[in-house]
């Protein structure tokens, strides 16, 4: 089977390698949450040294950066859904649907029966 992968030669990749695309989502997921709230909490501790220390340029080098630090939060969160978009846009005859729904949503059923299935641990 990984030597058909290779070559490209099966009409089942996504739901052969749906292990792999489950393992990618569940990394995406944790990144789509934990990288925004730290980007936003270390905003916040900038902001609030920047407040103690009553400089006023600080302050407003702090206030910027945390909007910075805010847009980046937002686009990194919204990264999955753009790439799942775009995925669903290229996609012809739903050939890498299994893909995207393992990738947006590791914890569906139908990536669960496929991850199983490329396990080889077939419920």
């Amino acid at each position: 089977m990984f030597i058909n992968l290779l070559a490209g030669t099966t009409e089942n990749f996504c739901t052969d390698t749906a292990n792999v695309w489950q393992v990618v989502g569940w990394i995406m997921l944790v990144f789509k949450i934990i990288i925004p709230l730290l980007l936003i909490i270390f905003g916040m501790l900038d902001l609030g040294k920047a407040v103690t220390s009553n400089k006023e340029d600080e302050i407003k080098k702090a206030t910027a950066s945390l909007m910075r630090r805010a847009i980046a939060a937002v686009v990194i969160f919204f990264i999955p859904t753009l790439v799942g978009v775009i995925m669903n846009l290229v996609d012809n005859g739903n050939k890498y649907k299994p893909c995207a729904k393992c990738i947006s949503n590791p914890a569906s059923d139908t990536c669960k029966t496929n991850a199983a299935a490329a396990w080889g641990n077939e419920e």
